[in-house]
């Protein structure tokens, strides 16, 4: 077997509510609770589940945007968990994020060219502007876009294109894992397949892990090689996307996919 980029074993990530109430006690959420999954490189492992179960906080345990409470997560046989901000920052290049609402993870008042150069000379990936627009383009061109797009500002594109731009930013990195945060969810119906197909096609072209977070099985359906579903903080169910969509075990993964909407054709007699 392929040794696992990505390795996950029993995290838990749990949150303290403020006191309240007439006794003062504090309630612990488990968010996380115990999950354990591994990425192969170059696989897309779908991490799916209703709202609150737990899943986008996984995505944002990794990437330290909440601190995990127990476990350990390898990332190249590296403990990322117990990294400090400082050591985990040299990482970033390499672990990447897709967050579902592309125009908040994009900063308003930086034009397109900034906001993809930054990262580049964050990570000392090009010494120049002559450089960096060179890069620039090359990855606009990747995600569907023309050069010229960079001189302006997010506000002056769609849903379906800012998310484009927040792909190619991702892209610029040449990361080795990428974590897609419900990453077309909030997108119209008509752009969904089109930046989904994007994905799966720079994800297979460049051969990069991925970790996709999403609720919707339809859209986890299209683009998963294995599939992990959550349930109240713990994987109940883990498998091939064969064997999960075409032989489920778990009660709630059936309920799952039960609510996946069907077309209903009427036959009419001739």
């Amino acid at each position: 077997m392929t040794e696992a980029i990505l390795s996950i074993r029993d995290l838990k990530t749990h949150f303290q509510t403020q006191a309240a109430g007439f006794l003062g006690e504090k309630k612990v959420i488990k968010a996380v609770d115990g999950v354990s999954f591994d990425i192969a490189p170059g696989e897309v492992l779908s991490l799916v589940g209703e709202s609150g179960c737990g899943k986008s906080t996984v995505g944002r345990t990794l990437t330290h945007l909440e601190k995990s409470t127990a476990g350990q997560a390898l990332f190249d046989g590296q403990d990322i968990l117990t990294l400090s901000p400082a050591q985990f920052r040299p990482l970033r290049r390499d672990i990447q994020m897709i967050f579902q609402d592309p125009f908040a993870s994009l900063n308003p008042r930086l034009t397109i060219e900034q906001t993809l150069g930054e990262p580049l000379f964050i990570h000392g990936l090009a010494k120049n502007w002559a450089e960096a627009r060179v890069l620039i383009a090359e990855t606009l061109d990747l995600v569907g876009m023309a050069p010229e797009v960079m001189t302006r500002h997010p506000h002056e594109f769609s849903g379906g294109q800012r998310q484009r731009i927040g792909i190619a930013r991702v892209m610029i990195l040449k990361p080795k894992l990428v974590i897609a945060d419900e990453a077309v969810s909030a997108l119209d119906v008509s752009i969904q397949a089109q930046v989904l197909n994007l994905i799966k096609k720079l994800q297979r072209d460049s051969g990069i892990s991925m970790l996709f977070i999403s609720h919707d099985l339809g859209v986890v359906r299209h683009i998963s090689d294995r599939v992990a579903v959550m349930y109240q903080g713990e994987i109940v169910e883990m498998g091939t996307k064969h064997e999960i969509f075409e032989n489920p075990q778990h009660a709630y993964t059936r309920k799952l996919l039960s609510a996946i909407p069907r077309i209903k054709t009427r036959q009419v007699n001739a």
